[in-house]
């Protein structure tokens, strides 16, 4: 499903619910459409609710209970959801920008 969004993001306000993290959103078609940008002030531990995503810019470190993954500009990131989960979020560079798109 094609779904045309730059031109609404590019009028959107950035909210920011926590320290070190800002996002805009826009609610289409049963979605939820999110560009988030992280800083280096965002919490260590820090848990999105279970989504996928796409890093547009920036390098992000996720380390889970039995691994850890270094993610670049291009690559897909899967944040699990649950109870069970954990895992801790930071940002390598300055800032790091993600494309989610949800259920609403």
């Amino acid at each position: 499903m094609a779904i045309s969004y730059k031109a609404e993001f590019a009028k959107l306000e950035w909210e920011s619910p926590v320290q070190g993290i800002r996002h805009k959103h826009l609610d289409q078609n049963n979605l939820r459409i999110r560009l988030v940008e992280y800083s280096q002030e965002m919490p260590l531990h820090w848990c999105e609710k279970g989504h996928c995503g796409y890093l547009i810019e920036g390098q992000l470190e996720i380390e889970f209970e039995n691994s850890k993954i270094i993610y670049g500009p291009g690559d897909g990131i899967f944040i699990p959801d649950g109870s069970d989960h954990r895992h801790r979020v930071r940002t390598l560079t300055e800032k790091a920008l993600i494309f989610f798109i949800e259920k609403i």
